[in-house]
C-alpha cells in the first residue's frame, strides 16, 4: 500500500509545473525549473526507480539549468550602437535617456549594452549589418538643422514596440529600421 506522503510529494508536480507555466520572469523561472526537477527526481526514488532519479538529478536538472542559464544570459541583451562622445558632453542630457532606457531594459529582464562607434557612418553601418540592435545618437549629427534632439533606430520589432509604449523622454524620436536579409537561398 502506498503511503499518504506520496500522494503530497506526487501533487508538487503539477503544482510546479503551473507555476513555472506561469512565471514571467526567466531567472525565476530557472530557480522553479531546478525544483521541478528536483520534484521529479524525488518521485522516482521514492517509488523505487534509483537509475531514472539519478538521471533526472544529473541532466534534467543540473545540466539542463545550466545550459539553460547560458541561454537566457546571452539572448536577454540589447545592443545599443552610440557615437563616441568625450567627458561633459557625455554627462549631460545623454546620460539621462541611458537612464531612462536602462529602466525600460530592466522591465523586461534584460541588460543593456552600449557599443560606441567613431562616427554617425559606422553607427549606421553597425546597425544595417546587425552587430546593435538599435542606435542612439544627436539629429544634429544626422541632420544638421535639429536642436538637442536624440533619434533612435531600432531594428528589432519587439524592442521598437516596448520602446514606443513605455519610454517616457519626449526628446528622442524612434524610428523601426527594416534590415534587409542578405542570406543566401537555396
Amino acid at each position: 500500500m502506498i503511503d499518504s506522503y506520496i500522494y503530497v510529494i506526487v501533487a508538487l508536480l503539477p503544482l510546479v509545473a503551473l507555476m513555472l507555466v506561469f512565471q514571467v520572469n526567466p531567472y525565476q523561472a530557472l530557480v522553479i525549473r531546478a525544483i521541478l526537477g528536483a520534484v521529479a527526481a524525488l518521485v522516482y526514488a521514492v517509488l523505487g526507480a534509483a537509475d531514472v532519479a539519478l538521471t533526472e538529478a544529473l541532466v534534467g536538472t543540473m545540466l539542463a539549468i545550466t545550459l539553460y542559464i547560458v541561454a537566457v544570459r546571452s539572448s536577454l541583451v540589447m545592443r545599443l550602437g552610440i557615437i563616441e562622445e568625450l567627458g561633459e558632453e557625455r554627462e549631460s542630457y545623454f546620460a539621462e535617456i541611458i537612464a531612462n532606457l536602462k529602466k525600460v531594459i530592466d522591465k523586461h529582464y534584460m541588460r543593456l549594452e552600449l557599443v560606441e562607434y567613431p562616427n554617425s557612418q559606422a553607427l549606421e553601418q553597425a546597425l544595417m549589418a546587425k552587430e546593435v540592435h538599435a542606435t542612439c545618437a544627436k539629429k544634429e549629427e544626422l541632420e544638421p538643422d535639429s536642436n538637442r534632439i536624440y533619434h533612435a533606430a531600432i531594428r528589432v520589432r519587439r524592442l521598437f514596440e516596448i520602446m514606443q509604449t513605455e519610454l517616457s523622454v519626449p526628446e528622442v524620436s524612434l524610428t523601426y529600421i527594416t534590415v534587409p536579409n542578405e542570406e543566401e537561398k537555396h
